[in-house]
């Protein structure tokens, strides 16, 4: 698998502090190892966009979608709670 930024997500990304953006990198990095690996709590988010979402860290979150062996990056931002 690989990944791919939607500019959406680089924008988001941009504007998000350093620690998430940290913390991220190592989110990428499971997520390319590993869909399910239990530090994600990767899930499907939208059924009808095809939508996906994984934890960042406790209040980020981000959001892709699977498209053959790419990992499509849409969005990240904080959580509501």
């Amino acid at each position: 698998m690989i990944l791919d930024y939607s500019n959406h997500f680089l924008r988001s990304y941009s504007k998000a502090p350093k620690q998430v953006q940290e913390a991220f990198k190592k989110q990428s990095l499971l997520l390319l190892q590993n869909l399910h690996h239990p530090s994600l709590h990767a899930k499907k988010y939208d059924e009808a966009m095809d939508l996906w979402q994984a934890r960042v860290n406790y209040t980020w979150r981000f959001y892709f979608k699977i498209v053959h062996d790419t990992y499509r990056l849409e969005n990240i931002k904080k959580h509501p709670k």
